[in-house]
């Protein structure tokens, strides 16, 4: 299967409330990831109340994209591995499992931020992510993700607080 680029992998969460990542979050960040190639790409414009100091973006709201960006990115690997379309049955989430952020210069409030994430590994419900936060052309903090598919539309999932 072909990667489908400018595909928002978040259009295929149904009822996703994340403060990151949901759609259904009106009050949330509500990224949007998408491939390029191999890679998962986010752009982000912050907002004067995601300031840390002033004209710099909060720790945080940086560990805040990352995770969610890397969620959406293992869900949508776990299809492309599977040949399968975004949003087709069965269904995945992923938790986060470990979220590792080395911040390596101060990332600008003021404008555009990227995030590249690249899966390194995959071994059954566990995906390994490094991603790269780049403000201006400066990559100002990086990344180890390792994502966990929590819940699979396939599986028995009675009581699962995950479960569509």
């Amino acid at each position: 299967m072909e990667i489908n680029e400018k595909e928002i992998f978040q259009n295929y969460m149904p009822g996703n409330v994340c403060f990151g990542c949901g759609k259904d979050n009106h009050e949330g960040l509500q990224i949007n990831s998408y491939w390029v190639g191999d890679v998962a790409i986010c752009e982000f414009m912050p907002e004067p109340k995601h300031n840390g100091w002033k004209d710099i973006l909060n720790g945080g709201i940086i560990a805040t994209i990352i995770d969610c960006h890397c969620m959406g990115t293992a869900a949508a690997n776990a299809y492309l591995l599977e040949r399968r379309p975004l949003g087709s049955a069965p269904e995945y989430r992923y938790a986060t499992g470990t979220l590792n952020v080395k911040y390596l210069k101060p990332t600008s409030n003021l404008h555009p931020v990227e995030l590249h994430a690249t899966v390194i590994e995959t071994k059954g419900k566990k995906t390994v992510m490094q991603c790269d936060v780049v403000s201006q052309g400066v990559k100002t903090a990086v990344a180890e993700v390792v994502a966990i598919r929590v819940y699979d539309g396939s599986e028995a999932n009675e009581g699962n607080l995950f479960k569509g």
